[in-house]
């Protein structure tokens, strides 16, 4: 099944993964052989380091190669909904609170809550998922169960 990812979450995932490939792996191949040239590889803690970086570069390779394949990019410039979607910036007012808070709903691989931006796979973007303006949603964490009224819906270049 194809995951979702915005335009932007796509690119930054092949950015990530041409930089391992053309500048990670070739330094970590040439650490490697610098290693080897100092003899003993028994007890050669560069080598053992080096190997061990050359096995987090290919394993991470092989996870973006296969996010990359399996990723659907959705474009949401020029986008609108009545209800909330992936991609959408939902205003919510926390009722307990009165606070308000403002989340974009992306892809997991580009979920990063210091910026704004949830998963929607997360519990609150999982909760936001085909409502509207006006509805209350209560979203269970880990401390406590909040509600929140969503107040708007809205779709930002990202």
């Amino acid at each position: 099944m194809p995951t979702p990812i915005t335009k932007k979450g796509y690119e930054a995932l092949k950015a990530e993964l041409d930089r391992l490939r053309k500048v990670e792996r070739p330094k970590v191949i040439e650490a490697i052989a610098e290693a080897r040239s100092h003899g003993d590889l028994s007890e050669n803690a560069e080598y053992e380091a080096a190997k061990e970086r050359q096995g987090f570069i290919e394993a991470r390779i092989g996870e973006l190669e296969r996010k990359l394949a399996d990723a659907r990019i959705v474009e949401i410039t020029n986008r609108s909904s009545e209800t909330v979607v992936f991609g959408a910036t939902v205003l919510l007012l926390e009722i307990q609170s009165r606070q308000r808070k403002q989340y974009t709903l992306v892809g997991q691989d580009e979920a990063d809550l210091k910026n704004g931006k949830i998963s929607v796979q997360s519990p609150v973007g999982k909760a936001l998922i085909g409502r509207r303006v006006g509805d209350q949603v209560e979203v269970t964490t880990p401390a406590r169960i909040v509600e929140y009224e969503i107040c708007e819906i809205r779709f930002e270049e990202l």
